[in-house]
């Protein structure tokens, strides 16, 4: 497998697991439509992903490395994890959607939006599920291009929260309707299953 194969599946993955929606999309969301601090929501957001997807490939890796069964028990754990994540969203889905409205407010101050900001992603169990563990186990199934995967999640983070937060506001008609919440759901839960799906052939082929 080359560098860019290994690069694009950790952008294909750390996209599916980002763009699911949060305490911490919302939050970037929100910031957004508002129009309120963006640059640095964003900047905290990527940075701190960045850190933990780099703590969950190299922590992998030297584990993998020193334990030859590991690599495999974490992929099937992947590929469970992954099956209940998306079988969480298309439940989401069916539940309906609730509209985005951020509430009419004055503007918060920078050092305010930044200590909910940290909060969300630092004290989110969720972020920690996704970024070091789950992407680092799956990292170990591209060795030895671990980095060039960690690279590629990290550019999806880094693209994703870019997006989400400079593009908000041409969002904010669509996203405050529940129907386009149910469609994200379902596409995020498609996606889950695609990945789990292509983790659990690696691992037959590799069995």
């Amino acid at each position: 497998m080359t560098a860019l194969q290994a690069g694009l599946a950790g952008y294909g993955l750390a996209l599916g697991l980002i763009a699911a929606i949060g305490a911490q999309n919302a939050f970037v969301l929100r910031q957004g439509l508002r129009r309120e601090h963006i640059g640095w929501v964003v900047f905290v957001c990527a940075t701190s992903d960045a850190a933990l997807i780099a703590a969950g490939v190299a922590g992998f890796g030297r584990i993998s490395a020193a334990l030859p069964w590991f690599g495999s028990a974490m992929l099937w754990l992947g590929v469970v994890f992954l099956t209940v994540y998306g079988a969480l969203r298309f439940r989401a889905a069916l539940r309906g959607g609730e509209a985005l409205r951020p509430a009419e407010s004055a503007p918060a101050h920078l050092s305010s939006v930044l200590a909910t900001c940290l909060l969300l992603t630092w004290a989110n169990p969720h972020v920690y599920l996704d970024t070091v563990v789950l992407i680092g186990a799956v990292s170990a199934q591209y060795a030895p291009q671990g980095l060039a995967f960690g690279l590629g999640a990290m550019l999806a983070s880094a693209s994703f929260f870019t997006v989400l937060g400079y593009g908000a506001r041409l969002l904010a008609p669509v996203m405050a309707r529940p129907r386009a919440w149910v469609v994200l759901e379902a596409l995020v839960g498609l996606v889950m299953w695609a990945i789990a799906a292509s983790l659990a052939l690696r691992g037959l082929g590799a069995d």
